[in-house]
């Protein structure tokens, strides 16, 4: 039953370029070309399954004991006296603050008195900055072994030159081993902040992170199944680039280096700009929207792969709006206050709030 809408969604008019078939895709020994397996497109999910325990392993054992050196602190602020009423109402609706005066009048209780306890019990729902300290040092080092794994993969591979060659040739172009795995871990990766999104830090930006997590999924599975694996590791390696410093500026933040922080969101503004608002749209996009129609014909799965790449760049502008006005702050305060694309709490993010790594640091950030 399900076999006809099976064929109908992989119609080859709308996969493949025309005169192409399956069959002509189809990896087999006595073919010269090796093209990528259709079904190696699930593979990364056992493998993100692994990349959460291994992220699991590195936070406890490695991440925590570091940011614990650093001065970092697990512990969050007291928690609120007990109060069943108040309590109830806050899991009824945690956000809202409009029933305050009502409940102040029913306890017995001054409205600044609920504020309070609120404010305290709302803290308890916040992971710690050791938390959001090991969340963030995982990533970046991922970010930082898979870009340099990426670039070294592709440093002789001659689309990263000639992004023309991404084109010529499609779809009979053939994968290697690295590329292989490039892609398998890259997309496991994703697929693992994609399930782990649920119960990591909750930021302002999580329905946006999300929808770029899906689309970046979506990206490698339609380029993988259509051999359009070229395009794709190129948009992976301009991607990588840029979040090392969003996850490094993030991690020194919450360790209190703030001439470390400072240097890092310098970077980061450099990176960013350059290779998400500038390179992104002006040199891949331009190429898969003006150059791929002159070197092959155009087919419907090249135009969703295309759309995809635009929501991308719509993100990419969102956040950057979001770092400029950091960056615009930063220069009214003198330092980088807040987080990068959103802000997951108010209590560790302010500099007011964050926990000191010791006496003497806090009194060096004074005299600064």
């Amino acid at each position: 039953m399900l076999r006809p809408l099976i064929d109908a969604f992989w119609n080859e008019d709308v996969w493949l370029p025309p005169n192409s078939t399956w069959a002509d895709l189809a990896p087999r020994p006595d073919k010269a070309v090796i093209y990528t397996d259709h079904r190696h497109v699930f593979f990364p999910i056992p493998l993100a399954l692994l990349f959460i325990t291994i992220r699991y392993v590195l936070e406890r054992y490695v991440y925590s004991p570091f940011g614990r050196y650093l001065g970092i602190k697990g512990t969050k602020p007291k928690k609120p006296p007990p109060n069943p009423k108040l309590e109830a109402a806050y899991k009824a609706s945690p956000r809202t603050k409009q029933q305050l005066c009502a409940l102040a009048k029913q306890l017995d209780m001054t409205e600044r008195q609920v504020e309070r306890w609120w404010r305290l019990r709302r803290c308890q729902d916040k992971p710690s900055t050791l938390v959001k300290f090991c969340e963030n040092a995982f990533k970046f080092s991922f970010y930082v072994c898979n870009f340099v794994f990426g670039l070294y993969i592709l440093w002789d591979k001659e689309w990263l030159w000639d992004i023309d060659q991404c084109y010529i040739g499609y779809p009979h172009q053939g994968l290697t081993n690295d590329v292989w795995w490039y892609y398998m871990i890259s997309a496991a990766f994703y697929w693992s902040l994609t399930l782990s999104q649920f119960w990591d830090v909750r930021r302002k930006d999580f329905w946006q992170m999300f929808v770029h997590h899906i689309a970046t999924i979506a990206l490698l599975s339609f380029s993988w199944v259509c051999n359009l694996h070229r395009i794709g590791t190129l948009v992976l390696l301009l991607h990588d680039c840029a979040d090392i410093f969003v996850e490094a500026v993030k991690a020194a933040k919450y360790a209190r280096y703030q001439k470390t922080c400072d240097t890092m969101f310098l970077g980061l503004i450099v990176s960013w700009i350059s290779t998400r608002v500038g390179i992104f749209p002006f040199y891949i996009i331009w190429s898969t929207s003006i150059r791929a129609p002159m070197l092959l014909p155009m087919f419907p799965a090249y135009y969703i792969f295309n759309s995809l790449l635009c929501l991308l760049l719509v993100l990419h502008i969102v956040w950057t709006c979001l770092i400029l006005q950091i960056a615009y702050n930063t220069i009214k305060a003198g330092q980088m206050e807040g987080d990068i694309r959103s802000s997951s709490s108010e209590l560790s993010d302010s500099p007011n709030h964050s926990n000191h790594s010791s006496p003497s640091r806090a009194n060096n950030k004074k005299h600064t």
